[in-house]
């Protein structure tokens, strides 16, 4: 089994404290950040599917999260320094309303995973607090919003009319949440939409490079 697969697998089963370890060693043998990178989001993407059919579940996809995250730490400093890999600044919040954010938080990994700055505003976030976010930061290029209670559609409808109103330019706005579905997202003016993490990392990759 090569390193990566190594990565890979681990990620998948969530250890924590060997991945570090394997991505620096598929570092030493050689391998580029970017490949390692790949296979973490790969493994996490096997991990939003068998979250998605029921077969793991929320703590299951969070430690694997964490154990990705691990392994991100270790390839930051190399990321970083290949400035063409970032995609620029993301905004991410939970709605006004809603305190939800273990959903919203493994979003942010893997937004970040796929090489985005992340500005996390948290839970509860009104409308205005994302437009005040897109001004504060350098190079916004997305704004993710999050809504998990069927209660907060509104506030999520209100946070991305907000944002289209404000006259800022230069980004996409990309929603998700349990109750949201494709038609909603682009009933409400939204960009993008994103059922799970996994494909969160993906669709805002698509969105900024598109």
């Amino acid at each position: 089994m090569s390193k990566i697969a190594e990565v890979k697998a681990k990620v998948e089963a969530g250890k924590t404290k060997l991945v570090p370890g394997l991505v620096q060693e598929a570092l030493d043998q050689g391998n580029a950040a970017e490949d390692i990178l790949q296979a973490m989001v790969d493994s996490m993407g096997v991990v939003g599917d068998k979250f998605s059919t029921g077969e793991i579940f929320v703590p299951e996809m969070l430690i694997a999260a964490k154990a990705m995250s691990k392994g991100v730490e270790v390839l930051k400093p190399l990321m970083a320094s290949d400035g063409a890999s970032s995609l620029g600044t993301c905004v991410i919040g939970t709605v006004a309303g809603d305190l939800h954010d273990i959903g919203k938080n493994l979003v942010s990994m893997m937004i970040e995973s796929a090489g985005f700055n992340m500005v996390d505003l948290g839970v509860d976030v009104p409308a205005n607090g994302f437009v005040d976010a897109i001004k504060a930061n350098e190079n916004v290029t997305l704004v993710a919003c999050s809504g998990l209670l069927t209660t907060t559609m509104p506030a999520l409808k209100e946070a991305v009319e907000t944002i289209k109103a404000s006259g800022l330019t230069g980004f996409k706005v990309i929603v998700g949440g349990a109750p949201v579905t494709p038609e909603y997202a682009a009933e409400i003016g939204a960009d993008g939409y994103a059922p799970d993490a996994g494909s969160a990392a993906v669709k805002s990759k698509e969105l900024v490079t598109a």
